[in-house]
């Protein structure tokens, strides 16, 4: 049996203020009567995330938690004492974070990126906010455009720092960013380079087979597909650019001027005209 995660456990017996699971090890963990499943019998196992009450008891629960030991997740601080920071992580016991796993000192209502952890010593689930303590450092082995689970952590003067499957830290560059993105969110990223170093670029769109090409060739057909004129201007938003070439703004100011100079197409008031 695992504390802080999900469990496979066989109902040894019941009592009249629930049902006493077999730990594993010889020991048993009570599931209070309301979380007990009805009709369940001695010998049924149940799936139950198991956690220390505040009196450091054993307890299994069918509530789910938002996450368990061993995850990154973005957690809102319901209350601030002498001893740390407790979060809202979906049962019925916060999550205490110690003041000696704070960056900073928690506020409450404030929502901080976290890893949630087994102390050692107390036996009890803790988080940290110290997240670099807690990320994978080997040499990561992706592919280019490979899909993967990003957890946005942090904004930086580059952009955004972004947690990896739950396991490694990437940066999402400002100039590739065109819609919001806010701290805490779930969302689906991609591979844009593994450095020698390890550390890994991100992109937050899927780079189709048109990444590969240059600027200017994309420009250049999707002016083709759209009958030779397309309404975009370097006055057009960044997120409209995007959305008709899958380009940076600054990328495809670069390939109109590079299409312009090599005499393909026409600058107008209101688009880009392909010379026929």
């Amino acid at each position: 049996m695992e504390i802080g995660k999900y469990n496979s456990l066989q109902i040894l017996r019941k009592v009249e203020f629930g049902v006493y699971l077999d730990d594993g090890n010889g020991g048993e963990v009570l599931m209070p009567q309301k979380y007990v499943p009805k009709g369940c019998k001695e010998g049924d196992v149940l799936d139950v995330f198991v956690y220390t009450d505040s009196e450091d008891r054993l307890i299994a629960t069918s509530e789910r938690p938002y996450a368990q030991v061993g995850m990154f997740a973005y957690l809102q601080a319901v209350q601030v004492t002498q001893y740390g920071a407790f979060l809202d992580w979906g049962l019925v016991k916060d999550l205490f974070v110690p003041f000696s796993e704070q960056n900073m000192k928690m506020r409450e209502g404030h929502g901080y990126v976290v890893y949630i952890l087994l102390d050692e010593q107390t036996n009890r689930v803790i988080a940290s906010a110290k997240i670099d303590r807690y990320l994978d450092v080997s040499q990561p082995e992706f592919e280019f455009g490979e899909e993967v689970e990003l957890l946005i952590w942090q904004k930086t003067d580059l952009g955004y720092k972004a947690i990896i499957n739950n396991k490694f830290l990437g940066t999402i560059y400002e100039n590739e960013v065109f819609t919001r993105l806010a701290i805490g969110e779930d969302i689906k990223g991609y591979i844009k380079k593994v450095r020698e170093d390890g550390k890994i670029d991100l992109y937050v769109h899927k780079p189709g087979h048109t990444k590969l090409k240059d600027n200017s060739d994309i420009v250049f057909e999707v002016l083709q597909d759209k009958g030779g004129f397309v309404a975009t201007t370097d006055k057009s938003p960044a997120e409209e650019i995007y959305n008709i070439y899958g380009l940076s703004k600054k990328n495809y100011k670069k390939a109109v001027g590079d299409l312009y100079k090599n005499k393909k197409i026409v600058i107008e008031d209101t688009g880009i005209r392909l010379i026929i």
